[in-house]
């Protein structure tokens, strides 16, 4: 009897440790991180990402453990200065911007590459500091779609791109260009092979590695009918031949490539495309059997993996910010990101100090027209965004407030129209603005929040305002936050002011204050 009461009291014990051992759970990162590129410096990890549209773009993140990151640069303040990204002469670049990038370090320096649709480039950023820059640029023509930069072993340097048909082009020394009197060359002839031939997204977002002296080249596939499907294709020489295989095919989780640890691990980061949210990483173990990298356990994603826990995505990918700087300080937190090219002389953090001013420069026609939103990501499973507008100094015609961007937008906000402000919820459910309902106001400060849903693909959001911040009102519809492609991107919080009929006026945050939870019920 004693004995099976020592042997219950080890077992009981053992639970209780087993319970307490914290480990991370995917996603990672349960926000819009798509697109991922990884290295590891050390026992330093660092990861680029797409943002596309936004300013400033290419986001830099790093980490320690592989599973919690914070934002610590960006490649660039502005892509380029056109009328699609500064939302000029009617043009966009929803959607569009700087698409995957790839993310090196090599004799000491950080290279990070990208191409861009809208002005039908291909960039090289560098750097010997790739927290605290300076970056320099070279660009060059044409576009190489989803390209993977590699330095190989002898010296030379290459992008391999392209989609269903993947090439590669050799650069030259000091990677500002193609290598001159190069020509572009097949490297694989169809890389979808291996998942199939039945049409669906061919194979893209390359991402090449060398381990052990063999090339491993990373794709996505989404074969008609079927998921999002991680390929692998192998060769002794970069020129190939190369043999290719499916990788891994659960739960739509694909694109991206390999990544060790200082103590001889391996994993496959990779990304989920999870409605309103946007697309959210993942990590997956990797085991090395016959010279193939075998993704995941038994074939499957797993709920958990053995690493430290993910800690909150707040303050390393989101933040509060109650606007307030020091003397001399004009500059806003990494976290956030302007929608396009910002007009730079129509935003302060010390016209006002602890406030935001948003200033109207020309009338545009609609909210996603007008310059100067300035946006966070929403994040999962639950998230909260709140602000305190002063619309004191507001003009006829000016509209402002805190909106969910993605192309079916919702706002919540003032509106000034003949001589009187009025409360507003407007939705673009149907792809088409609509104010859903209007409420006078007679004071010049508002609250607003705005609670998503993101549990379980649920995607719905609701817009809420007070007058004095304590009583709370739902206002116009739920909001439901579907992924569209011409935004490519998850929904984003923002605080936007505009002008309809005239310009000067101004609009004053307070602050912008971001929860991991909603405390209405959706």
């Amino acid at each position: 009897m004693r004995n099976q009461l020592i042997f219950f009291s080890f077992l009981l014990f053992g639970l209780a440790v087993f319970a307490q051992k914290k480990v991370a759970t995917n996603p990672i990162i349960h926000a819009d991180v798509p697109d991922m590129a990884m290295i590891r410096v050390g026992n330093t990890y660092y990861m680029s990402s797409t943002t596309m549209h936004m300013s400033p773009g290419l986001p830099i993140m790093k980490s320690k453990d592989l599973v919690n990151w914070q934002l610590v640069s960006y490649a660039y303040d502005t892509l380029a200065t056109v009328d699609a990204l500064t939302l000029t002469n009617g043009k966009s670049t929803y959607g569009r911007g700087s698409w995957a990038s790839s993310l090196r370090y090599h004799k000491g320096t950080f290279y990070v590459t990208t191409f861009a649709q809208t002005t039908g480039k291909t960039y090289i950023y560098t750097t010997k500091n790739i927290e605290k820059g300076p970056w320099k640029v070279a660009t060059f023509k044409p576009s190489y779609h989803d390209h993977t930069l590699f330095f190989d072993d002898d010296g030379r340097n290459y992008l391999i791109y392209g989609a269903g048909k993947l090439k590669i082009v050799e650069l030259n020394a000091d990677i500002t260009g193609v290598k001159e009197g190069t020509t572009e060359q097949v490297l694989i002839e169809n890389a979808s092979t291996p998942s199939g031939t039945g049409g669906g997204l061919p194979a893209e977002g390359s991402q090449l590695f060398k381990v052990n002296g063999k090339y491993y080249l990373f794709n996505i596939s989404w074969p008609r009918g079927g998921m999002r499907t991680v390929l692998i294709h192998r060769a002794d020489k970069i020129t190939g031949p190369w043999e290719g295989r499916v990788a891994l095919q659960d739960l739509g989780v694909a694109q991206g490539g390999l990544i060790d640890t200082p103590d001889g691990r391996w994993f496959a980061y990779l990304f989920r495309d999870f409605g309103g949210v946007g697309r959210i990483p993942y990590l997956v173990p990797v085991k090395w059997e016959n010279g193939w990298p075998v993704l995941g356990e038994n074939g499957k994603v797993p709920e958990t993996l053995d690493l430290p826990a993910n800690k909150s995505l707040i303050p390393g990918i989101v933040a509060s910010d109650d606007f307030m700087r020091k003397k001399g300080d004009a500059a806003l937190p990494l976290v956030w990101q302007w929608n396009h090219n910002p007009d730079n002389a129509l935003w302060s953090v010390s016209d006002r100090n602890g406030f935001l001013r948003l200033k109207t420069g020309r009338v545009d026609t609609s909210f996603v027209s007008a310059r100067n939103t300035l946006t966070q990501r929403t994040i999962g499973p639950e998230s909260t965004g709140s602000t305190l507008l002063d619309v004191s100094n507001m003009k006829e015609g000016d509209f402002a407030g805190l909106s969910l961007l993605q192309k079916n937008y919702g706002l919540v906000g003032v509106k000034v129209g003949k001589g009187t402000k009025s409360i507003v919820m407007v939705s673009a459910n149907t792809g088409k603005p609509i104010e859903i309902e209007k409420i006078p106001l007679s004071q010049n400060a508002v609250y607003f929040k705005a609670e998503c849903n993101f549990r379980n693909r649920t995607d719905v959001a609701h817009f809420i305002y007070s007058l004095d911040g304590k009583v709370w009102t739902k206002i116009g519809e739920p909001l439901k936050m579907p992924y569209t492609i011409p935004h490519f991107m998850g929904y984003r919080f923002g605080l936007f002011n505009y002008a309809t009929q005239m310009v000067g006026g101004f609009a004053d945050f307070d602050y912008f204050r971001i929860e991991d939870k909603i405390i209405s019920k959706n």
